[in-house]
């Protein structure tokens, strides 16, 4: 029958190319072994190539990243500025120290009192007090400047006994000067200028600082004992104090910056 044979060779054409399409899709697959050892043996064999280089040992780049940076350079201070004037009491900035004794503080205050350049300041201040006639008493001349010289130098030696041993040791203060050493120039100014009311504790904390504030008061008070009585009012007593905090605040700022006033003039290069 016409009919029946119609739909046979249909039945067949669509056989034929079911099969084809199958037999195509299975070429196109890619073949994996047929064991799963030998499959986790090649993902063990690619995550343990060394690192860079790939699977099959051909080396390729690998990019580090280095993120740390030295450390800012902290200039370390002096013993002495200039190799004259003493700087015995400024510590480096980020340095630790073990605390004071009292032994230590008044070796230190006598360094202070008794180096061969601690004329220097008394000798200048003499001469200028002289000039302007600042005690009448004193006259002029050899003897007046003598008398100027030794009345400041005992300003001075008392004010150092008095603000870096005998209160402090009395309050348990830490007398050194601890640099700042970073920061814009105002910020280390201000620092600086802040130590005359706030200083270290023995144990390291921030505490008000009784050694400047009364010591440098108790040794313009100790002065009216050898001065002239017209000299011996309240106002010239609190004059000195002034003075002596003001003389002890601007050098507290020198030494924040000597160590970078000496690495520029005398270490230009490394």
């Amino acid at each position: 029958m016409p009919g029946t044979s119609s739909v046979y060779l249909v039945c067949l054409v669509l056989f034929s190319s079911s099969y084809s399409v199958a037999q195509l899709q299975q070429t196109s697959q890619p073949s994996l072994p047929d064991s799963p050892d030998v499959f986790i043996t090649l993902l063990s064999d690619m995550h343990s190539a060394p690192k860079g280089y790939s699977s099959s040992n051909e080396p390729v780049a690998v990019q580090q990243n280095n993120t740390s940076s030295p450390a800012d350079e902290q200039i370390p201070q002096t013993k002495r500025i200039l190799g004259i004037i003493p700087n015995f009491r400024a510590v480096s900035a980020n340095q630790v120290l073990p605390p004071q004794s009292a032994k230590e503080k008044f070796i230190t205050a006598s360094e202070d009192s008794f180096d061969y350049s601690a004329l220097l300041l008394p000798a200048a201040l003499a001469g200028y007090s002289m000039a302007t006639k600042a005690t009448p008493e004193f006259h002029q001349g050899a003897a007046g400047y003598g008398r100027y010289f030794w009345h400041t130098y005992a300003d001075q030696s008392i004010e150092n006994y008095a603000v870096e041993f005998i209160v402090p040791a009395l309050t348990h203060e830490d007398i050194r000067y601890y640099t700042l050493g970073k920061g814009g120039f105002f910020k280390r100014t201000g620092y600086a200028f802040s130590r005359v009311v706030i200083t270290r504790s023995d144990a390291g904390t921030a505490t008000f600082n009784s050694g400047e504030v009364i010591g440098a008061g108790a040794a313009a008070g100790i002065s009216n004992l050898y001065y002239p009585a017209s000299e011996r009012t309240f106002g010239n007593t609190a004059q000195k104090w002034g003075i002596n905090v003001g003389v002890d605040a601007a050098t507290f700022v020198f030494k924040e910056f000597w160590p970078d006033i000496n690495h520029a003039l005398f270490r230009t290069k490394d």
